[in-house]
This record gives C-alpha cells, sequence and structure tokens, in this order.
C-alpha cells in the first residue's frame, strides 16, 4: 500500500481502524481519499490477523460530510487520483463484500456520502453529538442506489423518503430509534466502544461470519445493478447546469436557485 495522505490506517488487537483523515473539510472525500479507503479495506480483507473493521473519521466535528463540495466546486470534479476515477461503488462494494464485520464509529457528523457509508457498514456506534442525514438534493447530486434503497430496508419508506427530500438532519437519538445505528454514547467513547465490539467479533469463528454477512447481504444485493444504474445516471448529471448550481451555491454559502430546472411535465 503506497503512503497515504487522506486516510490513517492501524491496527489494535485484531481489529484494522481506518480513519478519514481530512478535519479541516469535515473529512469529505476527494477521489483520492476513496483511492485510499478502498486500498485500506483491501488490505484489511487480506490480512489474516484482522477479524473486523472500524471506519472514523478524525476529529470531533464529522464522521463524513460526503463528496468534497468545495473541491467540485474549485474543479468540477473530484479532483485527480491514481485509478483515475472516483471509486465510490468500489468503495461500497468493498465494505459489503469483506468478509469481516465493518463497524462505523461515528465520531461527527454524517452527511450525504458520508451517511452511506456508515448506512452500508454493518454496525454503527455514534456519538450522543452526532447527526444524520443526506445532502444531495441540496447541492446538485444524489446516490439512487445503496443510498436509497438500502436506507429505506433499514429505516422504512417514509422515512427514508424524509431524508431525502427533506435534507434534515436528525440527531443521535432519533437515528437509534430509526434503527439507523446499534449503539449511542457519550463521543470520547465512540471508538472504545466500537474497538471492544470489533474485538468480540474478531474473537469468533470467521467462517461463521463471513457466511452470515453474506447471507445478510443476499436479500439486497440486487441494489448492486441499480447502483451501477445510478452511478451512470450520476456521471451525466454532474455535467449539467443543474448540478453546477448545486455546488456554486454550496461554496458561495447561499440557498441554491434551482426553480429554472424543474420542467413542466
Amino acid at each position: 500500500m503506497e503512503r497515504l495522505e487522506d486516510v490513517r490506517y492501524a491496527t489494535q488487537d485484531g481489529v484494522a481502524i481506518i480513519t478519514i483523515d481530512r478535519p479541516e473539510r469535515m473529512n469529505a472525500f476527494r477521489a483520492q481519499t476513496v483511492d485510499e479507503l478502498v486500498a485500506c479495506f483491501e488490505k484489511a480483507w487480506v490480512d489474516r490477523e484482522v477479524g473486523a473493521i472500524v471506519l472514523t473519521g478524525a476529529g470531533d466535528r464529522a464522521f463524513c460530510a460526503g463528496g468534497d463540495q468545495k473541491q467540485r466546486a474549485e474543479t468540477g470534479d473530484y479532483g485527480p487520483s491514481a485509478s483515475g476515477r472516483m471509486q465510490l461503488d468500489r468503495l461500497h462494494r468493498l465494505i459489503r463484500d469483506v468478509p469481516k464485520p465493518v463497524i462505523a464509529a461515528v465520531n461527527g457528523d454524517a452527511v450525504g456520502g458520508g451517511h452511506v457509508l456508515q448506512v452500508l457498514c454493518d454496525l454503527s456506534v455514534a456519538a450522543e453529538t452526532a447527526r444524520f442525514g443526506q445532502a444531495g438534493p441540496r447541492v446538485g447530486s444524489f446516490d439512487a442506489g445503496f443510498g436509497t434503497g438500502y436506507l429505506a430496508r433499514i429505516v422504512g419508506e417514509k422515512r427514508a423518503r424524509e431524508l431525502w427530500f427533506l435534507c434534515e438532519l436528525i440527531d443521535a437519538k432519533t437515528a437509534k430509534e430509526w434503527g439507523l445505528v446499534n449503539r449511542v454514547v457519550p463521543a470520547a467513547e465512540v471508538l472504545p466502544t466500537a474497538l471492544e465490539m470489533g474485538r468480540r467479533a474478531a474473537s469468533l469463528s470467521p467462517t461463521a461470519i463471513a457466511f452470515l454477512k453474506h447471507a445478510f447481504n443476499t436479500d439486497t444485493e440486487h441494489l448492486a445493478g441499480t447502483q451501477r444504474l445510478a452511478d451512470e445516471g450520476l456521471a451525466l448529471f454532474v455535467t449539467t447546469d443543474e448540478a453546477a448550481e448545486g455546488a456554486a451555491a454550496f461554496s458561495e454559502k447561499r440557498p441554491p436557485r434551482f426553480g429554472r430546472f424543474r420542467r413542466k411535465a
């Protein structure tokens, strides 16, 4: 694995700890960040000493704020990467497919694509101060794959639509009531709790855990095809003036002016 700039990787007691390390950008990811996350998950997959994976963010403000909208407003994309593309689809697949439990240690706000990451994790521990929600329609983006279909499976159709159609954040207490997270703890206890859960999972039969994870995923595996369609649609959408307006409004800290893009039929 090449030198990491946006992500930190460590192991402790059989648990891999993957930390998005861009606190100055609310741990928002650019294309390089996603490349590094992919490399870390692949490293944890093949390490026979690792039995579980914890995903978290640096600092106490944000777990992950999704795609870096400042980068997008500046360059029209999410920046250069060694892979030559934004590998978010591959990252989503790795979180689901790695035959080890992935635990989100949600140390702060999980918003947009960052919220989708924690939704995809097998288990989630949240700080009492964490907030959760989607932001795509506000910034000219969307996730019409796992970020909608799998989210609806977890919290129900009405609540999933509320998160996407209103783009309002919910607190950690509500997130637990909705089934978005497993546990809510004081901020200082988020990572220790996630690590303890990881150690517990790592002490169990790895073959049993792998089969169980794949079995749980089978019921929603059709969403992988939907995700591919959504990714292709999003790749087209982000080149439009409508998407550019969302990114510009975010960067300029003003309400977006989407009215002119509304279709008559």
